[in-house]
């Protein structure tokens, strides 16, 4: 009760302030008359009595001040700080709407960036527990990250001691049948104890029982959230309904939560249950899962990862055909949903805190500028009784109200900028990024943007008030605030430009080195030439093309059909296009050596004759494969240049002999010719070893068709879909794209592209203010050496020396800014080596060209007020002194 009486008290006191106002001015008079009395009764004449009285109470305004703050009307001086704030800004708009939309700037990138960031890297997994949920991998001399088989996932399982749970998953969707044929859908197949391994609980029906994976068992699935809305409607009679994946009749049993994702397999609409031990899985060679597994309570990561190891060297030893050089290997789940984008996301997020931070000082820098015009205001303030604590919070509200201005904007422009960022994300790569889906405005961008506002608060309040301590202010009534601006510009105000020239180099060269990078990148040889070439897959599923005949046959008639439409110049097919995830591996060995038992491990593609000639790859020894070589004939093979070179040292691979690891009958393999390297991998990935096999000798169900066209080949793909299911309505035909699409919107070329588009726009902006900053110094500076300039040229200066006295200024502040942010930017770059491709991070050209670009701009903005001091009247300059 006593917080609310003192409230009720205080808010009675505000009804009440006239009435206030009214006593305190009787209460002071009558002291004051008083005083005056005992003055007055000690023999001193009446004035001289009454000017004593005013001289012992002091000043009028500052006891009233005092005295209403007192008694708790605080609030009602605030509100008359903030409508004279108001006043100031809008006597001076030009300043105000600089301010602000530099403000707005820096604080809409800082938000817009810190959106993803948070949905990425600080919004909670939606898993129990996360922080103790693994991957698992097997290892090869290719890379770490491959599959594990069926058999060592159920080893694995059995013999580690460090997981509550080990399940597995394969994410490589179904197909469908549906009343328009078979088509493809997104999914992944899940062992039983996936979903309880996450901890994720279904919110409509049930999750899978043990046991619902083995083989005997009847086929069950559960659909994603959203699936169940798109497909189905929301409706909860979906439990219990069919659908034919892969010709099996599998059963739906429940729905996903709704916010629930798991990258490593998305995207997914069905999560069906795995059987494994067949077909593939019936082979230990057979890699084609990855694991997923929760750490006991009190084991730590590092001890589980040995354990893994260990039991992946004891199958090796027990299996070594088919687990040579296969290696466990672990990491945090919480890095393989974030990892590849976490470097990318902190880059930006260091490119928008230096713009943010060059636009505070930039602001900054305006209020110093503008507290020296000033002075002889808030020294005439000053001397009719104002505090300074009174002073400081007109400053402080001033600066609360650009920062909530430009903090309300910046915030607008932050989402705004988040959704068109999120719909410039090619559709396929952002299915792979769920975490997005939840991008926008929360309580944690909000305490973010909150957190900005504040601090800019305090330096813009802070600011002025560094400048002008009490006793310059009462300086500044005989100065009048002229004098102290020459000083201003040498000791700080300078300062603050070379922060911002040297955050400008550093965001400069960083874009310089990310957009050399995504050249490279785009036009790095990939092996074969992508204009003009139309690429479309295909699954033909069902009894008809149980055996390789029927899907030979398909394959020529596909040929033979396609070959003859319009444009079109020739028509090759493949396992697996390039540009692709890199899967599809096999180990072999040389037959013309002792055997030596080391996996030499490369990627295996099902080409036909007309493959290469389509790419438009040269076939650098040897011949192409010939059309008639099929299953009947001896099996040859095609190596490319980086086998060829790695494994082929000593001799000409061209008619040595090779057989497949696991081949029990060893038998041989002839290499025909040398191929040059395709990427087979992402464009970043270095070159790897590849071996080409004719497509009739084992034709694989799903495969891709490459055109290529003299037409626009994007008016080839809807022609190339018509004719394909025209030939067999119940073959699967999906994913059409160009070439050129597949090299452009790749993983790799997306994270580059965006990386360089967004630090470059950064820099461009911090280039700006840079630039304004240097005019904005510059040009005060001048209109402050009016004088100094009239005399000089008075005295006989020459137009030449003035443009030499205002340049030369500016231009060590140029000098001492690019000095400062080219040391920065080698120990940035550095920091950000493995986010470039092909361009080192201490790159000469680009440093000199950066320096090179930001000191012409730095030149320019310093002419125009060199240009306006060299064109002083020294006549009109003495006048108005």
């Amino acid at each position: 009760m006593g917080l609310l009486d003192r409230f009720l008290r205080k808010v009675g006191m505000f009804v009440r302030r006239e009435t206030f106002n009214r006593e305190l001015e009787e209460e002071t008079a009558f002291h004051r008359e008083e005083a005056a009395k005992e003055f007055r009764g000690a023999g001193m004449a009446s004035e001289d009595a009454r000017h004593r009285a005013n001289r012992q109470f002091g000043n009028d305004a500052r006891l009233r001040d005092e005295s209403r703050q007192t008694v708790a009307f605080w609030f009602e001086s605030t509100l008359q700080d903030f409508r004279f704030a108001l006043r100031q800004l809008r006597k001076n708009p030009g300043f105000a709407v600089t301010a602000i939309l530099i403000l707005t700037f820096g604080i809409g990138a800082s938000v817009a960036i810190f959106g993803f960031v948070d949905a990425a890297l600080i919004k909670p997994l939606p898993y129990k527990d996360p922080t103790r949920l693994v991957q698992l991998f097997e290892s090869t001399p290719l890379g770490p990250r491959f599959h594990l088989s069926y058999f060592d996932y159920l080893d694995w399982k059995k013999a580690n001691k460090s997981f509550s749970s080990l399940e597995v998953f394969a994410p490589y969707g179904f197909m469908m049948k549906t009343p328009d044929g078979i088509q493809p859908v997104d999914g992944a197949s899940v062992s039983a104890g996936f979903f309880k391994t996450l901890g994720v609980t279904p919110v409509l029906g049930r999750d899978f029982y043990p046991g619902e994976d083995a083989q005997s068992a009847a086929r069950v699935a559960l659909l994603s959230y959203g699936a169940w809305q798109k497909r189905y409607g929301g409706r909860k009679d979906v439990l219990g309904q069919t659908v034919i994946l892969n010709g099996n009749t599998v059963t739906i049993i429940g729905v996903l939560p709704q916010g629930f994702h798991f990258v490593p397999a998305e995207p997914a609409d069905i999560w069906a249950s795995e059987h494994g031990g067949s077909g593939c899985e019936s082979n230990r060679a057979c890699h084609n899962l990855y694991g997923v597994a929760r750490l006991k309570d009190g084991v730590s990561f590092a001890s589980a990862f040995a354990d893994i190891k260990t039991i992946a060297q004891q199958l090796e030893k027990q299996y070594p055909d088919t687990n040579r050089e296969q290696v466990a290997f672990m990491l945090p789940l919480v890095d393989v949903i974030v990892g590849e984008i976490r470097p990318i996301l902190l880059l930006l997020l260091g490119g928008a805190t230096l713009l943010l931070l060059i636009a505070a000082v930039n602001v900054a820098s305006l209020l110093l500028v503008r507290s020296e015009s000033r002075r002889r205001e808030i020294a005439v303030r000053g001397a009719l009784g104002a505090s300074s604590g009174r002073l400081l919070r007109q400053f402080v509200t001033e600066g609360l109200l650009l920062s909530i201005a430009g903090g309300v904007l910046g915030v607008a422009a932050g989402l705004t900028v988040m959704r068109l960022l999120t719909l410039l994300v090619p559709k396929d790569i952002l299915a792979t990024m769920p975490y997005l889906q939840g991008l926008g405005w929360n309580i944690r961008v909000g305490a973010f943007a909150l957190a900005i506002c504040a601090v800019t608060s305090v330096l813009f309040a802070f600011t002025p008030m560094f400048r002008l301590s009490l006793t310059e202010i009462r300086d500044g009534l005989t100065e009048g605030g002229r004098s102290a601006a020459g000083t201003l510009w040498r000791r700080f105000g300078v300062n603050l430009v070379v922060v911002e020239i040297a955050i400008a180099m550093v965001l400069l060269v960083g874009a310089g080195l990310l957009g050399q990078s995504l050249f490279r990148l785009l036009h790095a040889d990939a092996g074969l030439e992508a204009d003009h070439m139309a690429t479309l897959q295909v699954a033909a599923m069902g009894d008809k093309y149980k055996n390789d005949p029927p899907v030979v046959g398909l394959e020529r008639e596909i040929r033979r059909q396609v070959a003859g439409l319009p444009g079109v110049k020739s028509v090759g097919f493949t396992s697996q296009l390039p540009l692709g995830d890199g899967d599809g591996t096999r180990s072999f060995h040389r037959l013309d050596l002792p055997f030596l038992n080391v996996n030499q491990e490369v990627a295996v593609r099902y080409v036909s004759s007309d493959y290469f000639p389509t790419l438009e790859a040269r076939i650098l020894r040897g011949r192409n494969f010939r059309e008639d070589e099929n299953a009947s004939k001896p099996p040859v093979v095609i190596v490319n240049q980086t086998l060829a070179q790695k494994y082929f040292r000593d001799t000409d691979p061209v008619g040595k002999q090779i057989a497949w690891d696991g081949d029990s009958k060893k038998t041989p393999v002839e290499i025909v010719a040398v191929v040059n390297d395709l990427q087979e991998g992402q464009l970043d990935a270095a070159p790897r070893g590849a071996i080409y096999v004719p497509f009739d000798q084992d034709s694989p169900h799903y495969f891709a068709l490459v055109v290529r066209t003299s037409q626009t080949e994007e008016a080839l793909l809807a022609s190339l879909t018509e004719t394909i299911r025209r030939i067999d309505p119940q073959l699967a035909v999906f994913r059409p794209s160009t070439m050129a699409q597949r090299l452009h919107d790749s993983p790799s070329a997306y994270l580059h592209r965006t990386s360089a588009w967004m630090v470059g726009g950064f820099a461009a902006i911090a280039l700006v203010l840079s630039v304004v900053g240097l005019y904005g110094v510059t040009a005060y500076s001048v209109s402050q050496r009016t004088r100094e300039i009239g005399v000089r040229m008075a005295l006989g200066a020459q137009r030449g020396s003035v443009y030499r006295l205002i340049l030369g200024e500016a231009g060590w502040l140029t000098v001492a800014g690019i000095a400062a942010g080219l040391v920065t930017s080698l120990a940035v770059t550095t920091l950000m080596r493995k986010l470039l491709f092909g361009v080192k991070a201490w790159d000469v050209p680009t440093l000199m060209a950066v320096a090179v670009v930001l000191g012409a701009c730095a030149l320019l903005a310093s002419y125009l007020p060199a240009r306006r001091a060299a064109s002083v009247n020294p006549v009109e300059a003495l006048r108005s002194e």
